[in-house]
């Protein structure tokens, strides 16, 4: 009976097959960030142990930065799907290049924030040498802001049209050189100096800078610009990008508000100790490498709805979305019981060159923090892909509503309660995360079935 259901559901339109043909190359995209996340850390962890602590606290304060135009620019894709879906290919070129102009805005904000970081990280209070590394990482992570602004408008061109394929070859050569560079440049190999953290900085900035420069001469191209108007376009156009903001921003305030949420959890785990701080470090590292593939497939199922309903048919995006649902929830469901019964082979390429009992308090932790993270695992399923599906349609706003109010007063809030008013450990605030994590899969699947995104759309009329 499960055969033939799943071979009927495989070749059916809007089934796992036509999910996959769109989602498995920005799977293998998404995942290659995680990759270069993973490498680069485990890089680090063999450097030392300040430095891999230091790497993610800057990291995050990195992209809490830069999050909200991310967020904004990246919302092209849904105007690329559904002028796609609407047969009005000339809008496209228009689109991608309001959330181009966003990176003009960052540019500002880079010179204004750069001074202050030295005193921020001072304020905050890590251990002395973890303290200066943060600030080294994070100045440097800062010059690349613009360029990865850039990247995300134009290869919202190829994703919301589904040419998927273009965007996993950018960014898996992209990805390639990165972790090349890393190597080099924290070690100091074949002549190089040793850099460090600022190796691993430098490294991600060359990346950004490669990814850019290949996505913009893509688009730019003539076969392109004939039918899409990728260059013709160029003008600014103030009811486009007004509306671009209208979807776009709450989409980025979301993206901001949570990361910066997730930064503050990172540095209230930094208050307790460097083995807390390395141990989770390295936990939301191996997670990585589920939820960015992941990501691929939000990206995919984004597309497909603004697609189905920029052609008015709200049920094959439902299907779209069902389908997706039922891939990711598998795979995740599959890592779960990894993290949860063989968590020490996730964390065999850390202790490769370090020292046996330097890690070793490290790893024990790691592997009881991986327990949370296969618990809420199956629920990032349900967040990821529902939360993704209305927004496609422009459901934006409820989407940061519920996960600002979520991240502030059910991870966030009972986080510093329990830490500097009860003396709670680790394990308690690694336990708000998970009840984060479970209530926004919850909410948004309540939300999906519900049917308002249906009538929604981002263009036009």
């Amino acid at each position: 009976m499960i055969f033939p259901r799943f071979k009927k559901r495989w070749q059916e339109p809007c089934g796992y097959a036509e999910v996959l043909r769109i989602a498995f190359p920005l799977i293998l995209s998404t995942g290659s960030w995680g990759l270069q996340q993973f490498i680069d850390r485990m890089f680090l962890t063999w450097y030392s142990p300040e430095a891999i602590a230091a790497s993610m606290p800057a990291g995050m304060v990195n992209w809490t930065l830069v999050s909200l135009f991310l967020g904004t620019a990246g919302y092209v894709n849904t105007f690329v799907a559904q002028y796609y879906g609407a047969g009005r290919f000339q809008r496209i070129g228009s689109a991608v290049w309001q959330g181009i102009y966003l990176a003009v805005f960052v540019i500002p904000i880079v010179l204004i924030i750069y001074p202050f970081i030295h005193p921020f990280f001072g304020f905050i209070g890590h251990a002395p040498e973890v303290q200066r590394l943060e600030v080294v990482y994070s100045r440097i992570l800062l010059l690349g802001m613009p360029l990865v602004v850039i990247s995300s408008a134009a290869s919202g061109f190829f994703t919301g049209r589904g040419q998927t394929l273009v965007v996993m070859w950018v960014n898996i050569g992209a990805t390639s050189v990165n972790v090349v560079l890393d190597y080099l440049f924290i070690f100091g190999k074949f002549g190089l100096p040793e850099l460090g953290i600022r190796g691993a900085g430098w490294a991600t900035v060359a990346s950004a800078l490669i990814t850019c420069l290949l996505f913009f001469a893509l688009m730019i191209r003539p076969v392109y610009n004939r039918k899409y108007h990728t260059l013709k376009a160029w003008r600014f156009e103030g009811e486009l990008f007004k509306r671009l903001l209208y979807f776009g921003l709450p989409n980025g305030i979301q993206f901001m508000l949570e990361v910066l949420a997730f930064t503050i959890f990172i540095i209230l785990v930094g208050k307790i100790g460097i083995v807390e701080l390395a141990a989770s470090n390295i936990a939301f590292n191996i997670n990585s490498l589920a939820f960015l593939p992941m990501f691929g497939m939000s990206i995919a199922v984004s597309t497909l709805v603004g697609q189905r309903l920029g052609e008015n048919r709200p049920a094959q995006a439902e299907r779209s979305t069902w389908s997706a649902f039922h891939i990711s929830f598998t795979f995740f469901g599959l890592l779960a019981l990894g993290y949860f019964f063989i968590p020490g082979l996730f964390l065999l390429p850390f202790g490769w060159q370090i020292d046996p009992a330097q890690f070793a308090p490290i790893r024990h932790t790691t592997v009881v923090l991986l327990r949370f993270v296969a618990v809420y695992s199956l629920f990032d399923a349900m967040n990821i892909i529902f939360s993704v599906a209305i927004k496609g349609a422009g459901d934006t706003r409820f989407v940061a509503k519920t996960t600002i109010s979520l991240s502030w007063f059910v991870m966030l809030s009972p986080s510093f309660v329990t830490l500097f008013l009860l003396n709670g450990g680790l394990y308690w605030l690694w336990t708000f995360v998970t009840a984060y994590i479970l209530g926004l899969g919850v909410i948004f699947l309540w939300r999906f079935l519900k049917g308002k995104w249906r009538e929604m759309r981002v263009i036009e009329q």
